[in-house]
């Protein structure tokens, strides 16, 4: 089966004083028709700007090399990177939708909630008012908003945080996309309102048939939802397989320090976390080899002298370390 998504060897730069800063370096992944891939990194790895590159949202100065196949538009497959300005509008919120990190900055603060996501309907239908703000309310029914017609009328102010979310869920599905990218869409809630938004996004995928790229750096909830997870450190993809390949075999070092730092039930509360020394180097002084290489305590020098390949380790577990790859 042809992926649905499908980004190839994707290089972003932005320009700077000391040249162009390599914000995310030869990513390459894909995503199938229904399947969710987890997206996961230290801030600044490289994932949000990835999510916009796929949406067109990147600012014009943005230098984009590779390629960003999609193939859920009724046209054949399209490389988003090249695809004209009116052509894109057509998909953006259409075939691809997006909930973006913080509804608050994301909602239009004097504008009806209702109205926003009718908005929705009306760039991509031949739809009356009344008929858009009906199916604006039927959206918000469907992410199980209490009196959805009632709170339609309300202001974003109005409503919790939780709400909030089930706004932009509802914005992000109401023209039912095939391909939802949800930027860490839990992460401004409480556990309990994480819980139901994820319980939501799971139900709204079985229901409409969604694809997701789910972007967090909250490992638990990347395990709840995900069926493949991808990992990336410093604009780079470190390790790539499925949800129990990562979790239960993770072979890249990076990938197995953070999950050695997650606390479980059985973790001796009398003894300091586990922590990966060292801090994330700048995008204007990465070095000259894997950029996880001075942090890393299996290093070896064939890390500092280039950036390693991405190898397949074992069938659709792919991890980019020499020291792993020569022990194969």
């Amino acid at each position: 089966m042809a992926p649905l998504l499908e980004i190839r060897g994707l290089n972003i730069g932005f320009p700077a004083a000391a040249g162009l800063l390599p914000a995310v370096r030869d990513l390459s992944f894909s995503i199938q028709p229904g399947e969710v891939l987890g997206l996961v990194g230290e801030s600044g790895s490289g994932k949000s700007i990835t999510s916009l590159a796929i949406m067109r949202l990147l600012p014009p100065q943005a230098a984009i090399s590779g390629a960003i196949v999609f193939s859920g538009n009724g046209h054949g497959a399209r490389d988003l990177t090249i695809l004209s300005d009116d052509h894109m509008r057509a998909l953006r919120g259409s075939r691809i939708g997006m909930i973006f990190q913080e509804p608050m900055t994301a909602l239009n603060p004097v504008m009806r909630v209702g109205d926003q996501i009718a908005e929705a309907v009306l760039a991509h239908h031949r739809a009356g008012k009344k008929e858009a703000w009906d199916r604006a309310v039927a959206a918000m029914q469907d992410v199980a908003i209490v009196d959805p017609s009632h709170r339609a009328r309300d202001y974003p102010h109005q409503l919790s945080g939780g709400m909030r979310q089930r706004v932009m869920i509802a914005m992000a599905i109401i023209n039912h996309p095939q391909l939802l990218i949800a930027d860490e869409p839990t992460t401004a809630l409480d556990v309990t309102i994480q819980a139901q938004i994820l319980d939501l996004l799971a139900e709204l995928r079985g229901k409409f048939g969604l694809a997701m790229l789910f972007i967090s750096h909250d490992l638990a909830v990347v395990s709840r939802v995900a069926d493949r997870v991808a990992v990336m450190y410093a604009g780079n993809l470190v390790e790539l397989g499925a949800k129990q390949q990562i979790f239960q075999s993770p072979a890249h070092p990076y990938t197995r320090g953070l999950l050695a730092a997650v606390p479980d039930l059985t973790t001796d509360r009398s003894r300091k976390l586990q922590t990966i020394e060292g801090v994330v180097p700048p995008l204007q002084a990465l070095p000259p080899g894997c950029a996880f290489e001075p942090r890393c305590g299996l290093r070896m020098p064939a890390c500092a002298r280039g950036v390693p390949a991405l190898i397949e380790i074992s069938p659709g577990h792919w991890a980019r370390c020499p020291v792993v790859n020569s022990s194969q």
